[in-house]
């Protein structure tokens, strides 16, 4: 609360006058004004930290998406590092001729990857590797949609 401190119509005032003091019914916007300058100056530093978005301008493309197969080929590598084919649970050795059956020789075919949580990215790499040297290029890594 503010008070106006002056002289009542010119004369001067008393020791007992200080109960009669006016009331300037005024806000005082100063700290609101300084808050929203700090709050501006935090924005305006931590906007830029927030992107990190690099610029790169994408073609367009025309291209449609792949439909997906009939019968996909799944390779599984189960918790205990075993391999599937399909439902045929195969040793490493044969991962090759495995795939060639299932596929009928394509090696274009895209191959659906699955893999336990349990299962490191290591052993997860030693099969992609076998993969790739059995001439297998394209291959897709299945997962959950984690969307709720």
């Amino acid at each position: 609360m503010a008070a106006k401190l002056g002289t009542h119509s010119g004369s001067p005032r008393k020791r007992g006058d200080l109960d009669d003091l006016d009331v300037t019914h005024e806000i005082n916007v100063t700290p609101f004004i300084d808050v929203m300058l700090v709050l501006l100056i935090i924005f305006m530093v931590a906007a830029p930290l927030a992107t990190v978005d690099i610029g790169v301008d994408l073609p367009a493309t025309a291209a449609e998406p792949a439909p997906r197969p009939d019968k996909p080929v799944f390779v599984t590598v189960k918790p205990d590092l075993s391999v599937a084919v399909g439902e045929d649970v195969v040793a490493r050795e044969a991962l090759s001729t495995s795939l060639d059956a299932a596929t009928k020789g394509r090696k274009d075919e895209r191959i659906y990857l699955r893999a336990d949580k349990a299962v490191s990215y290591g052993d997860l790499m030693e099969v992609m590797n076998a993969l790739r040297n059995a001439g297998y290029l394209k291959v897709a890594l299945v997962g959950l949609d984690g969307r709720s």
